[in-house]
């Protein structure tokens, strides 16, 4: 009862102070994202370091110092094996390749919906969005029937003499990029749009004056001023993608596994709670480590700053 009558005290004195209300309005948010956020991350942390169990996914131990005392890192020193690591290095190579294809293709769409005029650039958005109406796995699925040795996609390049004969893409790491390139390149466009469009038009107009030809214009006006976009769409690309497993499990079959793949047949196929939660773990901090990284690069990593 003491406990409650602080509490309540507590919350009184808040609700006086003017400089608390807006520390009130937070602590909804402030909650959800312990509970839903750091909780969880407690937890995966703390089983990173736990057992395997005989006859269950987690080894709990008789007690709470039994469990405890047999917190290790040998979960972490298994992923130092070669099919592991060549796992990671798959995972990060896919991932910047991705980025870097979305950049590549989705700059020339986001500089012309920039300079689009008004009633173009709604309708060019709105078809941008509207694969967002379908389900994702529908879209992997659309991909699959174009893509295979039968599909449409085989039968229109030997149909036109292109190809003497079907080419096998399905099940393949090229498959893979085509679809995660697919599914992440409005992520990029979107950004990169939204950083274009805020570059004044008079900036154009004074490096005409000054004789700068079109391709000096982009490099010294245009592409400075974007690169918030390109940083933005950069980190929305490769954060999923580093941990995507869908679109490699039904596009690449067994040949083509990723960390999220390794992660997600460690929890429900191997039932080895422990390992992939370290799995889960590393893939968090190869991500945010890569990042930070590129964002200091680039010159936007300055608020980032501990």
């Amino acid at each position: 009862m003491r406990v409650v009558r602080g509490l309540r005290a507590w919350l009184q004195r808040l609700r006086e102070s003017a400089s608390a209300q807006g520390t009130l309005l937070v602590l909804p948010a402030f909650g959800w994202t312990v509970v839903f956020l750091v909780l969880p991350l407690i937890l995966i942390m703390v089983l990173s370091l736990a057992w395997r169990g005989q006859y269950g996914p987690v080894d709990w131990g008789t007690n709470l110092r039994e469990f405890l005392d047999r917190l290790s890192f040998d979960n972490y020193t298994r992923l130092a094996d070669p099919l592991y690591l060549d796992v990671l290095w798959t995972s990060f190579r896919m991932a910047a390749l991705t980025t870097a294809i979305c950049i590549v293709v989705g700059y020339p769409v986001a500089y012309f919906l920039a300079r689009s005029g008004a009633r173009l650039r709604s309708l060019l958005l709105f078809l941008l969005l509207v694969p967002f109406w379908t389900n994702f796995l529908i879209r992997i699925y659309a991909w699959m029937i174009l893509l295979r040795t039968e599909g449409l996609l085989n039968r229109a390049l030997v149909g036109v003499g292109i190809l003497p004969e079907p080419i096998r893409i399905m099940y393949t790491p090229t498959a893979v990029m085509i679809a995660m390139v697919y599914e992440f390149l409005p992520f990029m466009v979107l950004p990169l749009f939204t950083s274009l469009e805020k570059i004044e038009a008079h900036l154009f107009e004074a490096a005409s004056d000054l004789y700068a030809r079109p391709a000096r214009t982009f490099l010294r006006v245009t592409l400075p001023l974007s690169l918030p976009g390109v940083i933005a769409g950069t980190i929305l690309v490769f954060i999923p993608t580093m941990g995507m497993f869908v679109v490699p499990d039904l596009m690449g079959g067994a040949r083509t596994a990723l960390v999220g793949n390794l992660v997600q047949r460690q929890f429900l196929a191997a039932r080895d709670w422990p390992f992939g939660s370290a799995a889960s773990m590393v893939l968090m901090l190869l991500t945010l480590a890569a990042t930070l990284v590129y964002t200091r690069i680039s010159g936007f990593g300055e608020e980032l700053t501990v």
